[in-house]
């Protein structure tokens, strides 16, 4: 929102500087975006006299002209622009000026063999309007040499406001006055607009066709014919306002409009009314309907948007864009202004699906004062006659639309309970009543009638919010917060502890964190074990994400096959997150997921002259999800692996882990080859899932403390064994059963290697292990570990069925 310094001086009676404008405005929560001083950006640019203009002798659309300067002797100029002319007055640029329009700053030069020393002006290269089909003219009385913005008068300040949606009363300049005022930065000058009589007659009939007649798009729809208008430029003063802001003055009927959309805060349209066929109407649009609109676009309507239309079909989107069929033009003589109140959720909804983005949708959407209307309607009359003069009739109104007459009780401790802020009762009352808002009673609590132009104010709280803010947020008082008296408790959950934990953990292990939606296609879900009706979402974001994920793998998948496709099939992924089971609470897990795609190992990936990385396997995914275990204290130990993998993983090259059969904590593996094909992806790719809800909580610790640590200061030693044992026997028996034979002595089973061949027979496999032993107390002998190994062999036997190899 755009306004000039001299334009808010319209409303407010203030002597402020425009730095005390502005820090008071991002003070009351008007943030300023830009302080624009136009003079400063325009300086260097002079009025200019062309002496003479002759054809350039080789170039067909150039002139040479003589341009005096105010300076001494005139100077040469090459110029193109087609209304270049002996006797006319322009805007000059000398050379080594920055030209903002074209971003360069302009050199002597020679063009086609012609010196050129400076350069003659159109609008849009001083970034003041659109036009650029000719150089700019100026009056026959501007002084030579004076400078562009002292003799445009455009000396003045621009503020750029941001304004939240919940202030539409802002979006014009008096709003924004009002809140100034209420600071007590200044008065707030009498706005009142009297109403003006028809003397012409009745307005055409409008009216308003809607099925829902209890919440139509449109509530109110005003219009006023007047007859025997002169269009054309719009005053000078009017047009300079525009120009300040960054608008384009067209012609005096729409320039008004204009002027009151962003003085007021109150968007209407003008119609030719000669071109009107029949009786205007408000109504929703119908699907195929189409139209041309005033920025030369053809838009397609939907029974969603409130069209405006007549006999002949649509002829303009309401409260959004008008249409070129039945715009203002010079020679309009009988003009057709509107001024109506739309519903702001049809508005937003409709300017989202057509992409426009006008000055009257971006007031609409954030809601137009509804009592403003006619007065609206009186304002713009007032102009169109003083302006372009006219006969004006009656005003036709079709429907009705007031305030929502919002009155709240207002206990005045609630002040200092939410901000801190001592704030008088007398204050308060002078507060609230300059920013339009009416206050009763004398007591604790105060009953306070909220104005029309503020919807957005509906409790208590926002009225505490709207003396705070007039107050200044930079009054309110900052207390340090108490020291405690002792060790603060834990602050995060168990599973917020986890999810960071976790992360920590596999960021450590060099992946990257992903973070994707929580929906995922149908097809998707269905192939991950999801799918159900009830996880179906009532109203998806897009058609491919229509179900709650059953698990983070898919999101994954996708973010590994977008980065193959750019070039990086080496990737490294995990992201901690929701997953559902069900649309009940218990159905709603918390899972760390890791994928590792192509050579994204451990220790690396790609080529390299030392030696190329392997690709991934499903022992990187076993190495991933043991880590975080490790990490988030599980003993991995008494962890389970279960050779039974997911649904999604290769038969054969993954596994579950578990606590018992009824307690899994999630599975590890190579995804399935045909679910690579389905998803358009290429192997390998590793993945894990670890559901952090499934882990047991540690248990609570009682007053005994850890006995301290005892280390053996003597010698360990290590046998190796070698074990021939049935192929579907699992690693995991034979060092359970080694370590069982003596749980003292023995502190590590590993396995060095593993054979399979026709030299241990088929259906075996030979699995050798070394056994790390460590003495307490005194030396071992050699019957002592003779013994030992011979338990060793003895329990793996048992266990397994198999025999020591020899």
């Amino acid at each position: 929102m755009k306004f000039t310094l001299d334009w808010l001086k319209d409303h407010l009676e203030t002597t402020a500087s425009s730095t005390e404008i502005v820090d008071t405005l991002t003070m009351i929560g008007l943030e300023v975006e830009e302080l624009e001083d136009q003079a400063k950006a325009l300086q260097d640019f002079t009025v200019g006299h062309v002496l003479a203009a002759e054809q350039h002798p080789n170039a067909d659309k150039l002139k040479v002209c003589q341009v005096d300067t105010g300076t001494g002797d005139p100077v040469k100029v090459v110029c193109g622009a087609p209304n270049a002319r002996a006797g006319i007055k322009v805007v000059f640029a000398k050379p080594g000026t920055y030209i903002p329009g074209l971003d360069i700053t302009i050199q002597k030069g020679v063009i086609r063999g012609e010196e050129s020393h400076g350069m003659m002006c159109s609008g849009r290269e001083l970034m003041l309007s659109d036009d650029h089909d000719g150089i700019i003219e100026l009056p026959d009385d501007a002084p030579i040499g004076m400078t562009y913005p002292e003799y445009a008068k455009m000396d003045g300040v621009v503020i750029d406001v941001a304004i939240t949606p919940n202030r539409g009363d802002c979006t014009g300049v008096y709003g924004i006055a009002r809140d100034l005022a209420a600071t007590g930065l200044g008065n707030l000058k009498d706005a009142a607009i009297p109403q003006t009589a028809g003397t012409a007659g009745p307005t055409p009939a409008i009216e308003l066709r809607f099925d829902d007649q209890a919440n139509p798009a449109c509530r109110m729809f005003a219009g006023r014919l007047i007859r025997n208008v002169k269009n054309g430029p719009s005053p000078e003063w009017l047009q300079q306002r525009l120009i300040a802001i960054g608008l384009r003055p067209i012609n005096a009927l729409v320039d008004i409009t204009n002027y009151i959309t962003y003085d007021r805060a109150r968007p209407l349209h003008v119609y030719d009314a000669d071109k009107l066929k029949g009786t205007l109407h408000a109504r929703m649009g119908k699907t195929g309907e189409k139209f041309l609109a005033l920025d030369n676009k053809e838009y397609e309507v939907d029974e969603t948007m409130c069209v405006i239309a007549d006999e002949s079909g649509v002829i303009g989107l309401g409260g959004i864009i008008g249409g070129e069929s039945t715009s203002s033009e010079e020679g309009t003589t009988n003009v057709l202004i509107e001024c109506a109140w739309f519903d702001p959720n049809v508005i937003a909804s409709a300017g989202r699906k057509t992409g426009i983005v006008s000055d009257a949708r971006y007031r609409f959407e954030r809601t137009v004062d509804p009592e403003f209307v006619r007065p609206g309607m009186d304002l713009a009359t007032k102009m169109v006659l003083e302006i372009c003069g006219g006969e004006p009739c009656d005003i036709t109104i079709a429907g009705n639309v007031e305030g929502p007459e919002t009155i709240i009780d207002f206990p005045l401790a609630e002040i200092s309970r939410l901000t801190g802020l001592n704030v008088s009762a007398g204050e308060v009352k002078a507060i609230l009543t300059r920013l339009g808002f009416w206050m009763s009673g004398t007591g604790d609590t105060v009953k306070v009638a909220v104005p029309s132009w503020r919807p957005d104010v509906t409790m208590k709280a926002d009225l505490v919010e709207e003396v705070m803010r007039i107050v200044g947020v930079d009054q309110v008082p900052v207390d340090p917060l108490p020291r405690l008296s002792g060790v603060a408790p834990k602050m995060l959950t168990p599973i917020q502890n986890r999810r960071r934990i976790a992360r920590r953990a596999l960021a450590a292990r060099g992946l990257d964190e992903a973070i994707t939606w929580s929906f995922i296609s149908a097809d998707q879900a269905a192939k991950f074990g999801g799918g159900a009706p009830e996880l179906k979402l009532a109203n998806p974001i897009a058609a491919d994400l229509t179900d709650m994920r059953p698990s983070l793998l898919p999101g994954l998948l996708a973010a590994a096959g977008r980065n193959a496709n750019r070039g990086f099939p080496d990737a490294a992924l995990f992201e901690v997150g929701q997953i559902f089971l069900s649309d009940q609470p218990e159905g709603q897990h918390t899972y760390v997921t890791g994928i590792r795609t192509g050579t994204a190992g451990l220790d690396g990936a790609g080529r390299h002259w030392r030696g190329n990385a392997a690709p991934v396997d499903v022992f990187d995914a076993k190495g991933d999800l043991a880590a975080v275990l490790d990490a988030l204290g599980q003993d991995i130990d008494k962890v389970q692996v279960v050779a039974e993998p997911a649904a999604w993983s290769h038969p054969g090259r993954g596994g579950r882990l578990q606590l018992g059969p009824k307690l899994i904590l999630g599975w590890f593996g190579e995804i399935h080859p045909a679910l690579l094909a389905d998803l358009d992806l290429d192997g390998p790719i590793a993945a894990f899932e670890l559901d952090l809800d499934a882990l047991p909580l540690p248990r609570q610790k009682g007053a005994k403390t850890r006995p301290p640590l005892n280390l053996s200061d003597l010698m360990p030693l290590s046998r190796d064994f070698a074990f021939v044992v049935d192929s579907k026997i699992e690693a995991a028996s034979i060092i359970k059963a080694a370590q069982g034979a003596d749980k003292k002595l023995i502190t590590g089973v590993n396995i060095f290697d593993l054979y399979e061949g026709e030299h241990v027979g088929a259906g075996k496999k030979s699995v050798a292990i070394a056994v790390a032993i460590q003495p307490t107390g005194k030396t071992l002998t050699e019957e002592e570990i003779d013994k030992l190994s011979a338990s060793i062999v003895a329990a793996v036997e048992k266990a397994t069925g198999g025999a020591l190899r020899t």
